[in-house]
């Protein structure tokens, strides 16, 4: 008697528009405004968490670059309830706070196995940073400006750089692995590696359009951080709401079992 093995191929992917990225954006914003209050709430616990890394004490602020980008890389993950408010609002319902924390309460193990996945890499790129930093920082550092400072216009051009092409080629990866595959996985029955292959390829197959998204991501979080977190509260929200329209739309899904 045979036994049957997964299917661990990619679920089917559509092409789309070039400027696709803004329409998500767009749907996105009235996913929130359907749902302000548990959207928002989502916002600010994000924005909490990174006023609560920025609060780090002085001996631990050479931990701070790679603390804040290893916070972002588990941000697929931590906007699951956000999908599920956005799927809830495709089926007609009234998107409410308790849909969202079902989602969480029902997580699967697939998508858990994500989540552990997106926390060991932002656990890995703390534990880098801080030795990039402890190799070549020479300086005593007073403030998290002055860390900043000594990095990007000081002695540390070099660190900057090594830190800043590491920190682009493992957001790329974390980026194409992560795009679709948390919100794939809460909408369908479909084991973790393919889930992943599913969004390695979306965003394969779809370059220069995902290229666009990843830098409107980018372009957010910066002009979060440059208000303190505080952008944050608005930016999370519609991020989140918006990848699940960008899940609709990239992933076929019809073949799938539904949760």
């Amino acid at each position: 008697m045979s036994i049957p093995i997964a299917d661990t191929s990619p679920a089917a992917v559509r092409a789309i528009a070039m400027a696709r990225p803004f329409a998500w954006l767009r749907l996105g914003w009235r996913d929130l405004l359907a749902a302000p209050a548990p959207s928002l709430l989502h916002g600010v616990l994000i924005c909490l968490g990174g006023l609560f890394v920025l609060a780090l004490p002085q001996p631990l602020w050479p931990l701070l670059p790679g603390a804040f980008t290893g916070f972002l890389l588990v941000g697929p993950i931590l906007c699951t309830g956000l999908y599920e408010l956005s799927r809830r609002r495709a089926l007609g319902e009234q998107p409410r706070l308790a849909h969202a924390i079902a989602a969480w309460r029902r997580g699967t193990r697939p998508l858990i196995a994500l989540g552990l996945l997106l926390a060991a890499a932002a656990a890995g790129w703390v534990l880098f940073s801080a030795l990039l930093f402890k190799l070549f920082l020479r300086t005593p550092i007073d403030s998290p400006f002055d860390l900043l400072r000594y990095a990007v216009v000081g002695q540390g051009e070099l660190l900057f750089w090594l830190w800043l092409l590491a920190g682009a080629l493992g957001a790329a990866l974390v980026f194409a692995a992560s795009a679709v595959s948390a919100p794939l996985l809460l909408d369908r029955r479909i084991g973790l590696r393919r889930a992943l292959l599913t969004s390695v390829r979306a965003v394969g197959d779809n370059p220069l359009p995902m290229a666009i998204w990843a830098a409107l991501i980018m372009l957010a979080t910066l002009l979060s951080l440059a208000t303190l977190m505080v952008g944050f509260v608005l930016a999370v929200p519609v991020i989140g709401h918006a990848t699940w329209h960008a899940y609709s739309d990239l992933v076929d899904a019809t073949a799938l079992p539904e949760r």
